[in-house]
């Protein structure tokens, strides 16, 4: 699967729960600092609100997907609850894909054999860290996640901050966020592929549109150590659908 590379963390790049509410709070004062807090704070009222994004309990996200380095096209579908509950379906060539959180357990579709099983450790982390929902954003301290501000950054002549998201584990995000919209432009990472190799992992996102109070990427084109890796076009948004906690379950 890793072939692929994690479908977790590419949807993790290009929506940061959709972003959103990729930054929820402001509430981390001890550990964010004050630059990093007043950004993340204008991206909420960008977003909506937090009022809004409370309301927010579950979303289906489905869409196109081409990966770029294998010639492969297909359809995708995110499903997350909160508060840390995610699935992801990915049909190409006929197969389905899925890789899932359900709160305690990891588990994938093996592609090749139809079989149920188990996320390797490596993913697995992947999977429970893209899961955090809402109230990770809402409540970082709880889950050990803090911001700091880098400074400044021009992508494709637009000025952008630069924030990085840390988490207890050792594990960081960059986000980019544009200075006129406070949406995010770029997002990357440094993950490991299935041998243990660090793999660069960046994602842009751009056509923003209007969904139910918030604001979602439409577009987004993700590399791997610089190589366009996978180009997917988001169709539609919706929330609060009324997930099951099965559709999350192992079978």
């Amino acid at each position: 699967m890793k072939k692929l590379f994690s479908i977790s963390t590419v949807f993790f790049m290009m929506l940061s729960i959709s972003a959103l509410s990729l930054f929820c709070s402001t509430a981390q004062k001890n550990k964010t600092d004050a630059r990093a807090a007043r950004i993340l704070s204008k991206m909420i009222e960008v977003q909506g609100g937090k009022e809004r994004l409370q309301e927010i309990k579950d979303m289906v996200v489905t869409g196109t997907i081409e990966i770029t380095q294998m010639g492969l096209e297909g359809s995708l579908t995110l499903y997350h609850k909160e508060p840390n509950m995610m699935r992801t379906d990915v049909e190409v060539m006929g197969m389905i894909i899925t890789q899932a959180y359900d709160g305690k357990i990891s588990w994938m579709v093996n592609p090749q054999t139809g079989e149920t099983e188990e996320m390797p450790e490596q993913l697995s982390t992947e999977m429970k860290r893209d899961a955090l929902g809402n109230d990770s954003l809402l409540h970082p301290e709880k889950y050990g996640i803090s911001y700091t501000y880098e400074g400044t950054e021009t992508i494709d002549g637009m000025d952008h901050y630069v924030l990085k998201q840390h988490y207890e584990d050792g594990f960081e995000a960059t986000l980019y966020i544009n200075e006129d919209t406070f949406l995010v432009s770029k997002s990357k990472a440094m993950t490991l592929d299935q041998t243990g190799v660090e793999v660069m992992v960046e994602s842009y996102q751009s056509d923003y549109k209007e969904i139910d109070g918030t604001m979602v990427a439409h577009s987004i084109v993700v590399y791997r150590d610089g190589e366009e890796f996978m180009v997917s076009t988001i169709t539609d948004v919706q929330y609060n659908t009324g997930l099951e906690d099965s559709l999350f379950k192992m079978d």
